[in-house]
């Protein structure tokens, strides 16, 4: 049974085409009609312009606009780039001391309809609680600004600003280089901190010896590697042989003997190799009437049973209630349990001394050191409305804490190299035979089936193998990383938290739970479907710099000042000729004298898409609609003070959110134990002792 079986959604605006319109139909659900006895009303339009047509008050209604509803941009025009613009993406992505170039395809919009189906999934949730639906309002700017995590935070502790990085991910303090030319193409490497790349790492210094390439990196300690804490000409000499190596390598090598060597590395596809993916195809992720792909995540349902109570949450939010159980960590698990958690869920985070959550040790920020596990505010961001448990899984005894916590979940969370939770006897089928009810979500780059389950990947996986990389750039020049802040990382958390509320709102119906799989390669492959469609049409899809083919004008130019630029889109030939009117035909020659944010007032005026390339002290210190909209939550932390963390970017109009701060390690371990797992104070002690709680 489909997740929205029987729920018809109400498509207004220009929505038919979009992501959020193809994600509601992945879930069962009937797109058309009007908006009368619609369980869904989806637009583009915002709350101001669809205020008089009547939505039912039991309709789940979800704007995603350009700046959102209300405030005194809501009616500015926007369109891709110049939300990317104003939301601080598109200056991140291209060349330093070049012209920045967008992402490959609408990546911003995708990004916040992807938002918005978690904030409407969650709003269908809450109207399985109290009856009543609500306006869910989701701001592209908002989305993009909240992608970039590190630039706020290093601007909010350092006063620094992260730059364009290239073919490099901009990491804080460091910036380390991720795009390698290949003799016939391109691949994506990036060497990782500490016990999590390890053994990539040795892998392809071990590959460099065997090939008699210098290697200056022949003795180093990966363990104890830190990307953040390297040495600006370390990295350079290191970078320097990497290049020569990579250089003499094919993109066959890549894929067959860098595969079976572990070295992390991936092809750099096009639109055209997606399609004939044996991975995808093992996966049936193209088996369609269109050939393109239609589902965001697999759902394998669970058994019927009773339906298990509903709770009473004591936190407001749409998600009041639920419990979840958070194996998670890195970016995908935990902002997918950030979000359930900002929701109102309550969350316990399993933790580990022996393998920490990498945002627990990446230094960022002068406030942070290497000696912490709890001073970074990368993790603080990452993991609000949590508690932490710290158990060490390979003990037995630790299943004393863990078996009433799985009864007492309704959700568990994990996003472990597919296998690892069956090694810790907690997969699915496990699960359920103690926990029928049970909705468990997975998260990997892969997928838990398919011959590349058990490979090993980043965020830069997703891009680089979806087609994402290779379409971002310039046309007459190499591919950039598309965003120089995470993205696939970014974007499956919302697919799955939405997939969890829809689940959720089932189990609730029919007693049934399940098993989620979501894979970033594939989600990625979601957003570059028109690409797709091109080249199984045969053509070529080649890279557009910031050129849109359905909008008849648009582009970058500079402003006065350094590195200062604006964006415009002319969506009709009249309102490029009213554009020309007011710049004259050399437009570059009129922005350069000008600054930014003036230009964008006075075409804006004139009706005309156009906002500066903002930063992070453009967005936080001076920006009227960003100041409206709560973008960051000023939360005390006991290490770092009070600062603004990240906010979970969608608005409800009836179920509030109210987040705290993250944990420190192992705060709650004590407390949960005992309120929740039942332990008494005795058996909490012999299990300290005996180091269970790790």
């Amino acid at each position: 049974m489909s997740l929205l079986a029987g729920h018809r959604v109400a498509v207004l605006g220009s929505m038919h085409d979009r992501p959020l319109a193809r994600y509601l139909a992945s879930l069962g659900a009937e797109l058309g009609g009007s908006v009368e006895d619609a369980s869904f009303v989806i637009d583009d339009l915002g709350l101001e312009a669809t205020a008089a047509l009547g939505i039912p008050a039991d309709a789940v209604h979800v704007s995603v606009t350009a700046f959102g509803s209300g405030g005194p941009r809501s009616a500015w025009r926007g369109g891709e780039l110049v939300a990317s613009a104003m939301g601080g993406a598109l200056r991140l992505t291209g060349e330093l001391g070049e012209k920045p170039v967008k992402e490959a395809g609408d990546a911003c919009t995708f990004h916040a309809d992807m938002v918005a189906a978690a904030g409407a999934m969650a709003a269908h949730f809450a109207r399985g609680t109290h009856g009543q639906g609500q306006h869910v309002d989701v701001s592209i700017q908002q989305v993009a600004m909240s992608r970039n995590v590190n630039g706020i935070l290093v601007w909010q502790f350092d006063k620094r600003k992260l730059d364009r990085a290239g073919g490099c991910i901009a990491y804080g303090r460091a910036k380390v280089r991720v795009i390698w030319k290949l003799a016939d193409g391109w691949c994506f490497h990036a060497l990782m901190t500490g016990r999590l790349g390890a053994p990539a790492n040795r892998a392809l210094s071990q590959w460099m010896d065997e090939t008699g390439c210098d290697n200056p990196m022949r003795e180093v300690d990966w363990l104890a590697y830190n990307r953040s804490t390297l040495p600006a000409e370390t990295r350079a000499q290191w970078e320097a042989a990497m290049a020569r190596f990579f250089a003499a390598r094919t993109k066959a090598e890549i894929a067959e003997e860098g595969r079976r060597r572990g070295i992390n590395a991936c092809v750099v596809n096009e639109p055209s190799d997606v399609l004939h993916d044996a991975h995808l195809a093992a996966r049936g992720f193209l088996d369609t009437p269109s050939g393109l792909p239609e589902r965001f995540a697999l759902v394998r349902d669970g058994a019927a049973v009773a339906a298990p109570a509903i709770h009473a949450g004591t936190r407001s939010g749409p998600l009041s209630g639920v419990r979840i159980l958070d194996f998670a960590w890195a970016l995908v698990g935990s902002i997918t349990t950030k979000t359930l958690g900002d929701l109102g869920a309550e969350v316990v985070k399993i933790e580990t001394r022996n393998r920490p959550d990498l945002a627990r040790m990446d230094v960022q920020v002068a406030a942070s050191s290497a000696t912490s596990l709890d001073d970074k505010p990368w993790f603080a961001n990452l993991n609000t409305s949590k508690r932490s448990l710290t158990l060490d899984l390979k003990q037995p005894a630790s299943r004393e804490v863990l078996d009433p916590l799985v009864d007492w979940a309704d959700v568990v969370v994990e996003n472990f190299s597919p296998g690892t939770m069956a090694k810790l006897g907690l997969d699915y089928d496990r699960l359920a035979s103690r926990n029928p009810g049970i909705v468990m979500v997975s998260g990997s780059v892969f997928g838990q089936t398919g011959p590349l389950a058990q490979e090993w990947g980043v965020d830069g996986t997703g891009g680089a193998l979806s087609g994402r990389t290779f379409l971002t750039g310039y046309p007459d020049g190499e591919p950039v990383i598309p965003g120089a802040v995470p993205y696939g990382d970014v974007i499956v958390p919302y697919v799955m938290a939405g997939h969890v509320a829809a689940a959720l709102q089932r189990r609730r119906e029919t007693g049934q739970g399940g098993h989620i799989d979501a894979s970033m390669y594939e989600i990625c492959v979601q957003q570059m479907r028109d690409f797709l469609a091109m080249a199984r049409a045969g053509q070529h899809p080649r890279r557009l710099g910031n050129a849109d083919p359905a909008v008849p004008f648009q582009d970058v130019f500079p402003a006065a000042g350094q590195d200062r630029w604006v964006a415009i889109s002319a969506f009709t030939p009249e309102e490029h000729s009213r554009l020309l009117e007011i710049a004259g035909p050399d437009i570059a020659a009129w922005t350069c004298i000008r600054e930014d944010h003036a230009i964008a007032a006075q075409l804006q005026a004139a009706g005309i898409a156009a906002g500066a390339l903002q930063d992070c002290e453009d967005l936080i210190e001076r920006d009227p609609q960003i100041a409206t909209r709560e973008v960051l939550w000023d939360l005390d932390h006991p290490l770092l003070g009070r600062f603004g963390h990240v906010a979970t970017p969608m608005r409800f109009s009836r179920d509030r959110m109210q987040p705290f701060r993250a944990p420190s390690m192992g705060e709650h371990s004590h407390e949960i134990a005992r309120s929740l797992s039942g332990l008494s104070v005795a058996d909490i002690a012999r299990l300290d002792d005996d180091g269970v709680f790790h």
